[in-house]
């Protein structure tokens, strides 16, 4: 073995403390970015694999009614490669021993052989038996929820008539990998379920016997989607037709892409503020640590090393030391990863498997940013000690030029003792150095409340939406626009406090060249139950004749500001095409809507006092009694509870969200610990000569401990505001990138994430002040205070 390699090892092993704190560091920023980017590869990897091996339809096309013939019109249509026709209808269930309202979905299954498209991945059981009457396949999201197994039976209000269905079958479905009821936010696998039964026994329970309510469709290789959506459109246009889509707009697929988009961000936002500020603090630590070696560079050159020759042994030293981290990094971030993916599988996507994948791009990505990060401080720092010559380089550094001190000037040196002008002496001699202290711990500040901030900020995003704008106990949705007497007969039933009627309207809003496919809401005015805030988060009381835009969908969306004119296309009745001008841009963290008076869109559509739906106001303790009697109302399809809504949005994207809240508390701990302990250590490898000499001069170790950790406790003091703003500018920055469809970030900074950035670095520097004691305890004065002339 070469003399420059085994110093290389005595190096690391004299320095194993700081080592494994850099290493530490590394780690930090490596598992954020392996944890993030796996997940996302193999979601993707995942779904894209599913949707091909389960012949995922490309388009979809949902009407009121159409005779089978229909359906060959449809797949002569050129682009057309292969079209399946069937029956869909909403149902109200029930479950033994679960009293909340349950709705779900009927899908019709070709009475022979298997679908052509969006066929189903059987987890148990089987499929339904030709022709038979009463069974159904349940999506495994509703049956593991209930307990079900093939064998067991619940009953189905289907088409106002109760019927007892049995489940044969346990399945996963590409079309609903997002399962979410009409008018929910959010899953909630408890009350809502996706049924598929054989279409002969759906087609007679819902008269469409030799007809079809729905269409999907795959397209040929050299297809224009556009262009087959529009002679679809054209076909079904006298049958009811709500307007054909994409897959990018099919529901499950839309809500699995946003949730994609946001951890592709997240993937890239996190880890590149973590590796970001890990690699400063890299950069900053060792430089001063190979600044402390100056004297062995300059006894290296004297002793006819090249250049080169000591440069590469430093940067193997470093090499070694991110190795050591990015190893851990990569272990650790597969663990989390492989956790990651699995909440995801099993709280918002229902995959059928998990292909997790490592690929080699991101060990690549991580190792090739830790070690330009670590070599690019190693390479500065020997190129300055390799200049000087090797007798200059070989003396002691140059004492610090003397000059009073700020409080000595102001002549309040008579309120310090000797030890503390020292500190203060030290610390304003070397501004640069204690600034770069401050600033690495002030890092390791921000980024200890980027990791503990988004907890606070779902917490205020559920008040926000659940408390403040969606007040009512209980929201209903009907099969089909209903007379605004429906109202009445709601109000009257009892346990109901208060009703508010609203209308909702599929339609397609544009603005230029941009569109957006939504519904269109028209609630009241100046609702009690339900209503729109603007950014002061302040009721707004809309105006009539013009639709108001939740700030995303009109800012990042349709690019329109108010005064605009919107052009509304809608999908349903006559599909009118209206012209409406944007009255104003309200503020919602949680989906986006468009919002009307419902007089005015009651009018646009040229229709009475109809609506979709109601918000309830329900007496406490009477829930049970009145779900039951709505329970037994053919009109009504759909309920959703405020409290079971709070409970889905926890569920689903609340706890990814924590998952990972915690993952990055836990590793932005370890970068601070890291960045605190370096910055002691070195500063005591720098003063130990000094320290020494102190001691012998008659100082005592409590003394010299005071000197050292005071230094360390006044800038970990001055670290934190700065940590806080470092911590507010991060937190502004995943605001800005966290933007989707699904939900925004608020910028929402509590007291506890405050508390938590400053407690991690005050902890650190009392771990590594101890740490430090003991190693003063056994500083050896003889071998510090050797001369080398």
């Amino acid at each position: 073995m070469r003399a420059l390699d085994r110093k290389l090892f005595r190096d690391l092993w004299h320095l194993r403390g700081q080592v494994l704190a850099i290493a530490a560091v590394i780690m930090g920023g490596v598992a954020t970015m392996v944890m993030s980017l796996s997940t996302y590869d193999s979601l993707v990897t995942t779904r894209d694999r599913f949707y091909s091996e389960y012949r995922f339809a490309e388009v979809f096309a949902s009407l009121k009614r159409a005779p089978d013939p229909v359906a060959e019109r449809l797949a002569a249509l050129p682009g057309v490669e292969r079209l399946e026709t069937r029956v869909r209808a909403g149902v109200k269930l029930e479950v033994a021993g679960f009293s909340d309202p349950i709705t779900g979905l009927l899908l019709s299954l070709p009475d022979v052989g298997a679908p052509q498209l969006n066929a189903l991945h059987l987890k148990r059981g089987r499929l339904v038996q030709p022709w038979s009457t009463d069974e159904v396949v349940l999506s495994d999201t509703f049956a593991d929820a209930h307990r079900f197994q093939p064998g067991d039976t619940l009953a189905a209000i289907i088409n106002g008539k109760r019927k007892t269905l049995t489940v044969v079958g346990v399945a996963v479905s590409p079309e609903y990998v997002y399962q979410i009821a009409p008018g929910a936010m959010f899953p909630d696998f408890k009350r809502y379920g996706v049924l598929w039964m054989g279409r002969n026994a759906l087609a007679a329970a819902y008269d469409m016997k030799g007809g079809f309510n729905q269409v999907s469709l795959t397209l040929a290789r050299d297809a224009h989607e556009q262009d087959v959506i529009d002679r679809v459109d054209a076909i079904l246009a006298p049958y009811g037709g709500t307007g054909a889509y994409g897959r990018r707009d099919q529901f499950s697929n839309r809500f699995l892409t946003e949730e994609l988009k946001q951890l592709r961000t997240m993937a890239t936002v996190f880890p590149a503020i973590f590796l970001g500020v890990a690699a400063f603090l890299l950069n900053v630590v060792l430089s001063r640590l190979i600044a402390l070696q100056r004297e062995q560079i300059a006894t290296l050159k004297a002793f006819g090393y090249s250049y080169l020759a000591i440069g590469v042994h430093y940067v193997k030293l470093v090499l070694l030391m991110v190795l050591l981290g990015v190893a851990a990094g990569i272990a650790l971030g597969t663990w989390f990863g492989q956790g990651l993916s699995h909440v995801y599988t099993e709280t918002t996507f229902r995959f059928p498997y998990l292909d997790f994948r490592l690929s080699a791009g991101i060990i690549l990505i991580a190792l090739a940013v830790s070690s330009l990060a670590a070599v690019s401080g190693t390479l500065l720092s020997v190129a300055r000690a390799v200049r000087l010559p090797p007798a200059e380089g070989m003396r002691p550094d140059m004492p610090e030029t003397y000059r009073t001190t700020l409080i000595e000037r102001i002549g309040l040196q008579r309120w310090f003792s000797a030890p503390t002008r020292m500190i203060l002496r030290h610390i304003e001699r070397r501004p640069l150095k204690s600034l770069l202290t401050v600033l690495g711990i002030a890092c390791a500040c921000g980024l200890m409340m980027v990791g503990n901030y988004q907890k606070g900020a779902i917490d205020f995003m559920v008040d926000v939406q659940f408390r403040q704008a969606s007040r009512e106990d209980l929201g209903l949705t009907f099969i089909e626009p209903t007379s605004g007497r429906a109202l009445h007969e709601l109000a009257a039933l009892p346990g109901v406090d208060f009703v508010e009627g609203f209308r909702d309207v599929p339609a397609i809003l544009r603005f230029g060249h941009y569109h957006y496919r939504a519904a269109l809401f028209g609630i009241q005015p100046q609702g009690q139950l339900h209503r729109s805030l603007d950014a002061q988060l302040k009721p707004v009381a809309l105006k009539p004749g013009g639709v108001v835009l939740t700030d995303h969908l009109a800012n990042r969306i349709l690019h329109v500001k108010p005064g605009d004119m919107l052009t509304v296309e809608v999908l349903e009745g006559r599909r009118p095409l209206l012209q409406v001008p944007v009255l104003g841009i309200t503020q919602q963290y949680l989906g986006v809507s468009a919002y009307m008076q419902q007089d005015s869109l009651n009018a646009l559509m040229r229709e009475g006092g109809t609506v979709s739906g109601a918000y309830l106001a329900v007496k406490p303790g009477t829930e049970a009694a009145l779900y039951a009697r709505l329970h037994e109302r053919p009109r009504v399809l759909g309920m959703v509870a405020n409290v079971a809504a709070i409970q889905s949005f926890y569920a689903t994207i609340g706890e990814f969200i924590l998952f990972y809240n915690l993952v990055a508390t836990v590793l932005a701990g370890a970068i601070g610990f890291g960045v605190v302990y370096n910055s002691a250590r070195i500063a005591l490898s720098e003063r130990g000569r000094e320290l020494a000499s102190l001691r012998v001069l008659g100082f005592t170790r409590g003394e010299i401990a005071y000197i050292l950790l005071g230094e360390l406790a006044l800038l970990t003091l001055a670290a934190i505001p700065v940590g806080f703003l470092v911590g507010v500018g991060l937190v502004g920055i995943l605001v800005i990138a966290f933007r989707s469809e699904l939900y925004r970030l608020p910028l929402i900074l509590t007291p506890e994430n405050y508390a938590m950035g400053a407690s991690v670095v005050i902890v650190s520097a009392l771990l590594s002040g101890l740490l430090l004691w003991f190693r003063l305890g056994r500083l050896d004065l003889v071998a510090v205070l050797k001369t080398r002339e």
